[in-house]
């Protein structure tokens, strides 16, 4: 297995240098889609295509950054180094810019648990989506581990089958924190010890708002009108993280 790089950002800033109408968003569905109605020939479904100037600044941002660069240069890096069955796979990799911002049909949670756990469309097209958000203040860091973080679910959907229960989610993020080794910060024993017994009694579990409140905490939960388990700041990717170390 490889990874290679698809360039999106210029041929998106393209797409929003055109007026916001009906022309833009079908040229967005012929990019998407390309010749099958209801396909994916580009992975482009994470960004808004009616979004306003800002999102243009921070595809600015990134440009300014050299991140497509930076992405090729993980990319090379991570394939040097992976041992995989699938030797003959060739996953190509596209940013995405959710707008969570001024997007009226994004919510940042529930687009992130998408991008992370709904992986079906996009590994079966042997496509990566590592997502960036319109909120985030952009470094080379970030650009990376992002990337590393997206790379490693998608190894992960090609040698399990997908995530159903809270357990198989959270082997999930489980394996991401240990290959691209993520350093927790000051681990709060209190909340680890709440969320490693969190984690035993409802292992075996399927309900979404469970799973989603499990990694996301309350807060989250509550915007989307979503059951609350008592789960805070710290959640199950802080837990992940903490288990490995």
């Amino acid at each position: 297995m490889k990874f290679e790089l698809i360039p999106i950002i210029d041929k998106m800033k393209n797409l929003y240098s055109k007026p916001i109408s009906a022309d833009r968003f079908q040229e967005y569905i012929k990019e998407l889609q390309g010749k099958t109605r209801g396909d994916m020939s580009l992975p482009i479904s994470g960004f808004n295509p009616m979004a306003k100037g800002h999102i243009v600044q921070k595809l600015d941002e990134l440009t300014d950054l050299e991140t497509e660069r930076i992405i090729e240069e993980t990319l090379e890096g991570l394939n040097v180094s992976i041992v995989n069955a699938h030797n003959d796979k060739t996953i190509r990799v596209a940013l995405n810019l959710a707008d969570d911002l001024k997007g009226g049909w994004t919510n940042h949670y529930s687009t992130d648990f998408d991008s992370k756990f709904k992986l079906n469309a996009f590994v079966t097209r042997n496509f990566c989506v590592p997502y960036f958000w319109t909120s985030e203040v952009y470094s080379k860091e970030l650009i990376k581990q992002r990337v590393l973080e997206y790379a490693f679910r998608t190894i992960y959907w090609t040698e399990n089958t997908k995530p159903k229960t809270l357990e198989e989610h959270f082997q999930q993020e489980l394996f991401v924190a240990k290959k691209t080794g993520i350093k927790p910060g000051i681990v709060d024993r209190k909340n680890y010890e709440r969320l490693e017994l969190f984690l035993a009694e409802n292992k075996e579990e399927d309900d979404y708002s469970l799973i989603f409140n499990f990694f996301y905490g309350d807060r989250a939960s509550k915007s989307l009108e979503f059951k609350t388990f008592g789960i805070e700041e710290y959640t199950g990717f802080d837990f992940a993280k903490d288990y490995v170390n």
